[in-house]
């Protein structure tokens, strides 16, 4: 989660909302790590999860990252849980909740779904106070 949140901070600073993703193998190698670059890339799929997924299948060759993590500081939104499904992740990791616009544990609930072709193991709460305090800190700036 440590690299989650500096990605997240990264992305904080490029005036992106500051959500950071890494991917690693069975072992706890890092395979991808990114920060939201909606903006940035002009491109509304560019959520940390998403660019974090692209980078890990392109470094594994591989369409699958089955037996990998995905360690996101925000609950992924109901588009990237649906990635995270079609990749086949074996486990997500996030810290901060996001009632509004999450996809695992609120709204859509992807992973719990019947259409849904794959269900990781899903962790919560990790470094949930460092996680929300730099979304709320973001944010703050922009009201």
């Amino acid at each position: 989660m440590a690299l989650a949140l500096d990605e997240a901070r990264l992305a904080f600073v490029r005036d992106e909302v500051p959500v950071g993703a890494v991917v690693t193998d069975a072992a706890g190698n890092v395979i991808a790590a990114a920060g939201n670059r909606t903006r940035e890339d002009r491109d509304p799929t560019a959520h940390a999860e998403i660019l974090a997924i692209r980078a890990a299948c392109a470094a594994i060759g591989s369409e699958r990252l089955t037996g990998c993590t995905i360690t996101v500081t925000l609950e992924p939104c109901a588009m990237c849980a649906a990635a995270i499904a079609a990749a086949r992740l074996s486990r997500v990791v996030y810290g901060a909740a996001d009632p509004k616009s999450g996809g695992v544990m609120h709204g859509a609930r992807v992973f719990s779904h019947s259409q849904s072709h794959h269900q990781p193991e899903v962790v919560t709460g990790v470094a949930e106070v460092e996680a929300a305090a730099l979304l709320r800190d973001f944010f703050a700036g922009r009201r």
